[in-house]
């Protein structure tokens, strides 16, 4: 592991906590890799976190704009991720590393305002990454504050969603059948709903349950944004084309504050936290359309690997085995078609 852990002191915890129903499959549906100067989280970071007890089969990588060229045309710069991801990917098929296959499906990046030129990034993408490739997502994460880009390596452009060139370009995810993830807080899932009216046949994704942002409110503020979180996942949650992503709640911009805290947490602690949220988006959404996901290792900086599925496994310890197998990994698996072997299912 090279981040420090003086800066994220959850990276390392609750490794000796008692795994949950170990033997549930996991497709982690979101985590990332990276190698930034004072950040780096690479495939044997990520393969220590994921063989520390959770059985771990497959993960979904998301792009963070990491290992994009630095030469040749803007709009195709991010296909050196897309490489690298599939170099991975293809690594982890070889079965060196276990059952699991780390980086079996990829969403990459695109500049949605580049328009039609999105076109030959994604048509490249495609021939790059055919057998993994699923979807792009471009990080749209915008508040009238300064406070979340503390902790966002890549400040996100403003407007990107009602950019000239936005709409024409998801125009050519949907015809070529990828999915688009959307990185947003709460009060721009409106957006998402407006995108979905406006592609009814796209899949999109919505990431972090929802990303309530409710940083450095008051109690009575951050009520109102958590009552405004939920009325906008259940609205939605009625556009059949959109899935959740449970998970991010260790971001900071909850407001739970835990990144501040030097103790262990453990996951009891941290299931009492989240299980407003978890248990919101699988209301809304219903367990086949939510996937669970570790948002490692940004989550790090508030909960441990092992605590944080944990966590997850323990907030909905009383859902039936149909909808543990689709929170899980059936609806990871259906959304960005993995296939797993025999023996990982």
């Amino acid at each position: 592991m090279k981040i420090a852990p003086a800066t994220h002191p959850q990276l390392f915890a609750g490794r000796d906590e008692p795994i949950l129903d170990p033997d549930l499959p996991i497709i982690d549906s979101h985590h990332h890799l990276f190698d930034r100067p004072t950040q780096r989280y690479l495939l044997d970071d990520y393969l220590e976190d994921a063989s520390a007890g959770h059985r771990i089969v497959a993960s979904v990588y998301l792009e963070t704009l990491a290992f994009a060229r630095t030469e040749g045309p803007e709009v195709l710069r991010p296909l050196g991720e897309i490489e690298f991801a599939n170099g991975v990917g293809a690594m982890c098929a070889s079965g060196r590393y276990g059952e699991i296959r780390v980086c079996a499906a990829i969403v990459g990046h695109a500049d949605l305002r580049q328009g039609d030129a999105v076109a030959e990034l994604l048509d490249r993408a495609l021939q790059t990454a055919p057998e993994r490739l699923r979807g792009f997502r471009q990080v749209t994460l915008e508040d009238p504050t300064d406070a979340p880009y503390r902790f966002i390596p890549v400040r996100p452009p403003s407007g990107v969603m009602q950019s000239p060139g936005f709409r024409p370009a998801f125009r050519h995810l949907v015809s070529r059948g990828l999915s688009f993830d959307a990185a947003v807080f709460h009060h721009q899932l409106q957006d998402v709903i407006d995108l979905a009216d406006a592609f009814p046949e796209a899949t999109i994704v919505v990431n972090h349950c929802g990303h309530a942002m409710a940083m450095e409110l008051g109690e009575e503020e951050t009520a109102e944004v958590f009552r405004r979180h939920r009325v906008l996942m259940f609205e939605l949650a009625r556009r059949p084309g959109v899935y959740c992503k449970v998970g991010g709640l260790g971001m900071p911009f909850w407001g739970f504050r835990l990144e501040e805290r030097k103790d262990q947490i453990g996951y009891q602690e941290l299931a009492t936290i989240w299980r407003p949220f978890v248990e919101t988006a699988i209301e809304a959404f219903g367990a086949e359309r939510c996937m669970m996901e570790s948002n490692y290792p940004p989550d790090g900086r508030s909960a441990g690997f092992v605590p944080a599925w944990n966590a997850l496994k323990h907030i909905v310890r009383g859902a039936s085995a149909e909808d543990k197998a689709a929170l899980f990994h059936g609806t990871a698996a259906k959304v960005y078609r993995i296939q797993l072997p025999a023996h990982a299912a």
